[in-house]
């Protein structure tokens, strides 16, 4: 039931833990009043998020007000509004921001359907090619596209239906598992696995990076090139299992695809030789990957080290002074503009709760549980990071379980033992990992779930399924792959 801007069940659930945990729950030993009653704030938040009471920009605005006026930061008032503001001054949620607006230019000059549209005119003459395909479009544009669900909802998923419905797979007629099923699965699985490849490839990327930075007090900062390096292997070899592991499981009826490279070839015909706006949207493209990837000056030196959000503001720059995008692209790109807004929210929640200690006093009790168990740090990080992905199970969103869980299981990690850059990276891979788990995990999730070609059965399968062979891949060929680096 709704009344006004409020869904009231979860709303009603939402204000009563957050009274519950302020008023009820008595404080621990060892924590604040202050850490207690923003503690009880952020559950509250959370809930809110997870039962969706409101748009989340709508929440986080709740959030702040509410932060400013109770004071849990500061007695004083004058101050308190500044440190319920002081997310809107964290760099990285303007890096997401930015990018998410650059990547409008993807889907306004046709770059990404043409991209995708390649990769299948050249491997789409068999079903299994079709799947690469999709998950190399994916791959591609993932670095400039912070939000996975415009990706793998926007770009790549109408690309994949296009294909299906050419060979008369679809829900309505009975006939997905021609084609349609797996070619479902397949750029689902992608989307999850690309967004742990880059920090701009999904929102949550860089609150991961804040939180690694605040728990170590700046000891590990990862910059972009040192996750894009990091995530290169076990990513890629995500990705060229990912269309086998789906073809043993659920194969297609399909097995030989020639006029999906001709539909391909076609759709790239109509479209035309490459456009103006795509040859601009290309060399910004180039800029960025060659400039984040340049960060602390790895490929041209020092003297051309740039801050990552820096050169985010040059590539929209460059895009508003050639007329690819106008400010009126920028005003209208709502998605941007809401993800500034509740993830300055969240990332001020988490930092004074972290300052506060409450992140600190919550690690100890994890790790004091299992540490229990008498087992070395590696058997110890296998159960934190297990039971961190698996409670996704219990979430609809990414952002709202990193900001929940992450900082105080790394915290954890860290104190029973395991390398910090390490379980940082595999944590910051389970968290794209554990996308892959339901059917309203992340945002790309309904949206290909709700196209009807996949039951809720096989969803749910296939995601346990693909989320263990992945985190496994993560865990050992990535760590394998970060002591090369000397990365632990």
């Amino acid at each position: 039931m709704k009344v006004g801007g409020i869904n009231i069940v979860p709303g009603i659930i939402s204000v009563v833990l957050t009274l519950l945990i302020w008023f009820v729950i008595p404080v621990p030993e060892g924590v604040s009043a202050n850490a207690w009653h923003l503690l009880a704030l952020f559950v509250g938040t959370i809930a809110a998020i997870i039962g969706k009471v409101m748009p989340i920009g709508a929440i986080a605005i709740v959030a702040i007000a509410l932060v400013a006026l109770t004071g849990v930061t500061n007695a004083n008032r004058s101050i308190a509004i500044k440190d319920a503001l002081s997310g809107f001054s964290n760099s990285l949620i303007w890096l997401i921001g930015i990018a998410v607006i650059i990547s409008r230019g993807l889907t306004k000059t046709g770059l990404g359907r043409r991209i995708g549209y390649a990769f299948i005119s050249v491997f789409g003459k068999k079903t299994i090619g079709v799947g690469y395909a999709l998950a190399l479009s994916d791959l591609v544009i993932a670095p400039v596209t912070p939000s996975n669900t415009a990706r793998g909802g926007a770009i790549i998923h109408p690309i994949m239906k296009s294909i299906a419905a050419g060979f008369n797979s679809s829900p309505e007629q009975g006939t997905s598992r021609k084609i349609g099923h797996y070619l479902s699965l397949v750029s689902y699985h992608a989307n999850t696995i690309t967004s742990g490849m880059f920090i701009t490839a999904t929102a949550p990327n860089p609150l991961i990076v804040k939180l690694i930075a605040d728990v170590t007090g700046a000891k590990i900062s990862i910059t972009w090139g040192t996750w894009a390096l990091a995530a290169l292997l076990p990513g890629l070899v995500c990705i060229l299992l990912l269309p086998m592991i789906i073809y043993a499981l659920y194969p297609p009826e399909l097995k030989e695809t020639p006029d999906a490279s001709q539909q391909a070839k076609a759709k790239l015909a109509e479209m035309g030789p490459i456009a103006y706006g795509e040859k601009v949207m290309i060399g910004v493209f180039a800029m960025l990957l060659l400039l984040w990837a340049n960060i602390p000056g790895m490929i041209f030196g020092e003297a051309f080290a740039v801050n990552t959000t820096t050169v985010a503001f040059m590539g929209l720059s460059v895009l508003l002074v050639t007329g690819v995008l106008t400010w009126e692209d920028v005003l209208q790109e709502k998605s941007a503009w809401d993800t500034i807004v509740w993830f300055s929210a969240l990332v001020m929640m988490a930092t004074y709760l972290n300052k506060l200690g409450l992140v600190q006093w919550f690690s100890h009790v994890i790790e004091g549980n299992i540490a229990g168990f008498g087992l070395g740090w590696e058997a110890s990080a296998l159960i934190l990071v297990c039971v961190y992905l698996y409670a996704h199970y219990f979430f609809a969103s990414s952002t709202a379980h990193v900001t929940a869980m992450f900082a105080a299981f790394y915290s954890a990690g860290l104190a029973l033992g395991a390398p910090p850059l390490y379980l940082g990276l595999l944590l910051a891979g389970a968290s794209s990992i554990m996308m892959s788990l339901t059917h309203y995990a992340t945002g790309t999730s309904p949206i290909i779930f709700g196209s009807g070609y996949v039951s809720m059965g096989d969803w749910w399968k296939a995601g346990f399924l693909m989320s263990v062979i992945n985190l496994v891949i993560w865990g050992v060929v990535g760590g394998l792959w970060w002591k090369v680096l000397g990365y632990w």
